[in-house]
């Protein structure tokens, strides 16, 4: 059987403002309605004798993961959490462990969540081909057919023709290279974009991570056999992950493997993997402007334009990405689009937090965003869905204000049990333990004003909580 593995790790800096490491890429509606993530797990749907998908992602992202998969109605086969980023080589290790104890014969199909694929039955021609020839225990590989001379990709150069249409044996692996390389690459058309996407048997891969990269080997190993169930949700053994080197599968396995095959495809990828290759995979004006949002343009041409809280106009501009958000603005030429990294950089250097969250924060139980900060205060509106409630928790150094704006509330305050509807309100002093809840059919809304010496997201004392929080 085939098991599909989602990998979700990933941070997209190179999409920020927008991308950030609370809320990265794969899980934004960038293209179409649904996010990235979730057009991944749907494309599978169609793909014959397949499991349900595992979904690897960071532990801070379980939540999301889990809502975004209840909303495509999909329950996973797992979903297991990384303590911390080890690249891919580990996370597919522990994806094959998992997928050995349920079937000796596993094949896997790897697949990054954060890519685009237009062409659905030409991915779903290109498995098929790939699992042909991952049960001759062939290590595959997707090679994505290039339209242009990219520097942003790794390529793969094709061997021998293989049986099956459109397969090749790997001559070798590229680096990212330069434009000149790069152009001479395209010339010869025996070169091909890495998409790390890849289809193998576990078994074969892990006996060839053992004889590759042994201390990856070992570390994943022991990570998965340490796993504790948590909710929905498995957790690796920290310990034995931290002791994990980072590695790609291309770096620890592929490149060394004598097993590794191609199947070539021309399928309407992209990594979108920065807001110049989001912009030329987006619907366009006359003009070739893409424009989201509360825009406004004017004698502008091949701009990407997007309003996420506010009207922004653009006149007599050319070439141009400009973004808008809540907390940040985004202006930049389509050529410099490599360069958002450097801005990230900036703000980690500064120890500022723009590049972590945004104003708006969500939380298994919703969502909160900021609406204002002072010296010894802050006001956010806070969203809790129908039936979910907070922790039970006290503050040392806060007290808040709630003033319910709608739904209904049902609010522990100390020894006091309350019932709270639009209008009305009540205090927490500092040091009580508190819990909301959401006893309505609808979203309950209301504001919350804090006042205190500390106003951090860490002075939180949680004594009871349905998610397992700390």
């Amino acid at each position: 059987m085939l098991y599909p593995v989602i990998l979700s790790g990933g941070s997209g800096t190179r999409l920020w403002p927008l991308s950030r490491t609370a809320l990265p890429k794969q899980f934004l509606p960038l293209v179409s309605e649904q996010t990235l993530f979730q057009e991944t797990v749907q494309r599978l749907t169609g793909i014959p004798d397949r499991a349900a998908p595992m979904v690897i992602c960071n532990t801070e992202h379980r939540f999301l993961a889990a809502e975004q998969l209840r909303d495509i109605a999909t329950s996973p086969l797992s979903l297991i959490l990384e303590p911390f980023g080890r690249n891919t080589a580990p996370a597919v290790a522990v994806a094959a462990f998992t997928a050995q104890s349920y079937d000796a014969d596993a094949v896997l199909l790897v697949l990054p969540a954060d890519h685009l694929i237009r062409d659905v039955a030409g991915f779903h021609a290109a498995v098929r081909n790939a699992v042909e020839l991952a049960e001759q225990d062939q290590l595959v590989t997707f090679g994505i057919t290039p339209n242009e001379p990219a520097t942003g990709f790794g390529y793969i150069e094709r061997g021998t023709v293989l049986s099956i249409a459109g397969t090749y044996s790997v001559a070798r692996f590229v680096e990212k290279p330069d434009l000149e390389t790069a152009q001479r690459f395209l010339a010869t058309g025996d070169f091909f974009w890495n998409s790390g996407m890849f289809v193998f048997k576990a078994s074969v891969y892990l006996d060839e991570l053992q004889r590759c990269s042994p201390a990856i080997y070992t570390a994943a190993q022991q990570a998965w056999q340490g796993s504790t169930r948590d909710l929905d949700f498995c957790r690796l053994d920290e310990t034995a992950f931290a002791a994990c080197p980072s590695d790609s599968i291309d770096y620890a396995v592929m490149e060394h493997t004598r097993s590794a095959a191609m199947v070539a495809v021309d399928i309407g990828w992209s990594d979108i993997g920065s807001w110049s290759s989001l912009s030329e995979v987006s619907a366009k004006d006359a003009q070739g402007n893409v424009l989201r949002g509360d825009v406004y343009v004017r004698e502008a041409g091949n701009c990407y334009v997007r309003a996420e809280t506010r009207m922004v106009a653009a006149i007599g501009v050319k070439d141009l990405v400009i973004v808008e958000t809540a907390d940040a603005v985004l202006v930049m030429h389509k050529d410099a689009a490599q360069d958002v990294k450097h801005t990230v950089e900036y703000l980690k250097q500064a120890e500022r937090s723009e590049h972590l969250v945004h104003r708006r924060v969500y939380r298994p139980w919703g969502y909160y965003e900021g609406i204002d900060v002072g010296d010894r205060f802050q006001a956010k509106r806070i969203m809790v869905k129908p039936g979910s409630k907070l922790s039970l928790q006290m503050h040392h150094q806060r007290a808040e204000h709630w003033v319910v704006v709608s739904g209904k509330a049902r609010v522990t305050r100390g020894e006091d049990l309350l019932v709270l509807h639009a209008d009305q309100s009540t205090y927490i002093p500092l040091g009580v333990k508190h819990r909301l809840e959401n006893i309505g059919s609808e979203p309950l809304y209301l504001i919350e004003v804090q006042s205190g010496s500390y106003l951090g997201e860490d002075d939180i004392v949680r004594f009871e909580d349905d998610y397992k929080r700390n």
